[in-house]
């Protein structure tokens, strides 16, 4: 489970005295009991949720880098993307751009898509297909210029 594995993980970065990994991993382990204490839940955090999250906290650190960036801040942008780097560790291995778009095609052949008003159609199975192997946001630029 990844919420144990994260818990380990907190330990050896504290004895390994790791401030980056330390903050990261704190941070993730802060999403991880919200969600598991949230409203609505089972008291359970299972690994699809746990993905979501961590790809979420992916996701704000990029972002907050290249703010720091356009801020002229770079010492604070390479310690978001520095955390980064540890969260990504626990995320399934990425897909590369080719393997986005062979796995794109297929779906398109599947759903039977024509054109860019079927893109609706394949963002749905897209998206729950390659959950977690890659981002939103480069799965829906890639749909978009195969159906065009």
């Amino acid at each position: 489970m990844l919420f144990d594995r994260i818990s380990e993980d907190i330990k050896k970065a504290m004895l390994a005295k790791d401030r980056v990994a330390l903050d990261a991993l704190r941070g993730v382990k802060k999403e991880f009991l919200e969600a598991k204490t949230a409203k609505g839940g089972d008291g359970e955090l299972h690994d699809d949720q746990a993905l979501k999250i961590l790809q979420k906290l992916v996701k704000q650190r990029k972002e907050s880098a290249e703010m720091y960036t356009s801020a002229g801040r770079p010492e604070l942008a390479d310690e978001e993307l520095q955390q980064m780097a540890v969260i990504e560790r626990y995320l399934p291995k990425q897909l590369s751009e080719e393997e986005l778009e062979t796995r794109l095609k297929a779906i398109i052949a599947e759903v039977g898509a024509a054109g860019p008003q079927d893109m609706g159609k394949v963002m749905g199975k897209a998206t729950k297909e390659l959950a977690g192997l890659a981002d939103g946001k480069a799965i829906s630029m890639k749909v978009k210029a195969l159906l065009s």
